[in-house]
């Protein structure tokens, strides 16, 4: 079916999810960058792989999906390897009640695109992005530590073994450290982001600045 292509950006936590699941299914694919600080996703190339103008992109089995969830959920569905949704249908909306948290509430928020319209309109700078990140994904893992107070968590997000909640908590976690997000209050989300750590999906998927290699 050819071979798989993953349009996408270095520091975009969407993308990063989709690397991680790549990787812990196996799925060798060639990435292609997206530069969205030179505004390439809203160049007419991009444009015609996804109309949104966002990334991730993934070009598999023939397909063209995106959207970093959907794509979670394809590649959990056609591949064994291994399963990123449980068997159980409780299992299943936790996790995705989980990543939805991070997904659709935090990330929207802090998304490149929404912080710099909200400083054209207010004016503002770098110490007003600052504030605005660390509110806003600071909160939202608040809730997320309180989410995980649940007997269902386990070693990860849900149980012991990884999940689609895994993949979006770790992105989530990144961006909580580049921008100065007291964790010290959050012991079960620092375990976690630990334990996954130990993983080489998760290494592998790791954002790396291409202009420093």
């Amino acid at each position: 079916m050819g071979k798989v292509v993953l349009y996408d950006y270095w520091r975009s936590s969407a993308s990063y999810r989709v690397r991680i699941a790549l990787n812990l299914l196996g799925i060798d694919y060639e990435a292609v960058p997206v530069d969205l600080l030179k505004g390439e996703q809203k160049g007419g190339e991009h444009l015609a792989r996804n109309p949104q103008g966002l990334v991730p992109v993934l070009d598999i089995d023939g397909t063209r999906l995106t959207q970093s969830l959907a794509i979670i959920e394809y590649l959990s569905e056609t591949r064994s390897a291994h399963p990123l949704l449980p068997e159980d249908p409780e299992g299943r909306a936790r996790v995705r009640m989980l990543a939805y948290a991070i997904a659709m509430e935090i990330h929207p928020i802090c998304n490149t695109g929404t912080v710099n319209h909200i400083l054209a309109l207010t004016s503002g700078g770098d110490e007003v992005r600052t504030a605005w990140m660390r509110k806003f994904i600071g909160q939202g893992l608040t809730a997320f530590e309180t989410l995980l107070d649940h007997p269902a968590t386990g070693t990860f997000c849900h149980g012991d073994k990884v999940t689609m909640a895994d993949l979006c908590l770790i992105p989530q976690v990144y961006n909580a450290k580049r921008w100065g997000v007291d964790l010290i209050d959050m012991p079960r989300i620092r375990a976690i982001a630990e334990e996954c750590g130990r993983m080489e999906a998760f290494r592998r998927a790791y954002p790396k600045d291409p202009g420093a290699m």
